[in-house]
């Protein structure tokens, strides 16, 4: 394949294509990442004005990987959905895909314009699905030139604010977007639906966890066996607790009535009087030895 297609800035056909075109052209075309795609472009022409208001998909077309050719099925199927669907319409050019070798018109690129678009107005759109370019051929002087200047707009209205020409420009490198159409705001969505949502999304999330653990619970062998008793002495505890509530309450009362007053038990064992020391047996004081009563030895 050779790119014999030169690039001129002269006076050149202004060509307008529909965003919405452009955007099912990239999707036929990345539905074959490895073979080249086909179609045919619809809308009207004008001596120096082409517009591109809709798209046909070449089905049935013979295939190649470097080349695409459109077979008599194709045409049958081109024409039966324009006269159903664009009875008003003409066709003003064509486009296929060139994916993974870039944006140019090969030799059998050129014998297809040059044989069956061959009118002044018709174009040749080329996009690469890898890498995302995409540029425009038309006729210029009665050769195929590359145009560097392409419309693209929409059936809404205008927005052609600079910034968005900018956004635009970085995205389709040298294509120029002279207008960019605005479409139409969508209304905002309630803020109780956005709620109610976010509700019904929390308690389907609960009630799954809470379906997930009780299976987990009961079917789980290792659940039986080590949570299960686990559980069980929790709740022995707890009994105990309560059973003990009320003399810790007896006792943080009286803290609090005099911290300095010692914990005496109660009940009946406080109620029974502590035993007392019995009294010891006064011991007499032993005589001196070698007295008697009277006094003498």
């Amino acid at each position: 394949m050779s790119k014999g297609v030169k690039v001129k800035v002269k006076v050149q056909p202004t060509v307008v294509l529909e965003a919405e075109v452009a955007r099912k052209i990239r999707q036929h075309s990345r539905s074959s990442m490895k073979a080249e795609v086909c179609g045919v472009l619809l809308g009207t022409a004008a001596e120096d004005r082409t517009v591109v208001e809709a798209c046909i998909p070449g089905i049935n077309a013979a295939q190649g990987g470097a080349h695409v050719t459109f077979t008599q099925d194709t045409w049958e199927h081109i024409y039966k959905i324009k006269d159903q669907q664009f009875p008003d319409m003409k066709i003003v050019g064509w486009y296929h895909s060139h994916p993974g070798f870039g944006v140019f018109l090969s030799e059998h690129d050129l014998f297809i314009q040059e044989n069956f678009f061959s009118s002044p107005q018709q174009i040749a759109w080329v996009y690469d699905p890898h890498t995302d370019e995409e540029g425009c051929f038309g006729w210029i002087g009665g050769k195929i030139e590359k145009l560097p200047g392409i419309r693209f707009g929409y059936s809404q209205s205008v927005d052609a604010s600079g910034t968005t020409m900018q956004n635009e420009e970085a995205e389709h490198g040298d294509l120029e977007p002279v207008i960019r159409l605005k479409p139409e705001p969508r209304d905002k969505e309630p803020e109780w639906v956005k709620w109610t949502g976010r509700v019904l999304i929390a308690i389907s999330l609960s009630a799954l966890g809470f379906s997930a653990g009780l299976y987990f619970w009961e079917l789980s062998p290792w659940a039986r066996s080590v949570l299960r008793p686990l559980a069980q002495d929790l709740q022995r505890d707890m009994e105990v607790q309560q059973l003990c509530q009320p003399e810790l309450q007896s006792c943080q009362s009286r803290l609090l009535r005099n911290p300095f007053d010692p914990l005496t038990p109660s009940g009946p064992a406080a109620a029974a009087p502590s035993p007392q020391p019995s009294p010891r047996p006064e011991q007499k004081e032993p005589a001196k030895a070698g007295k008697t009563d009277n006094g003498k030895h």
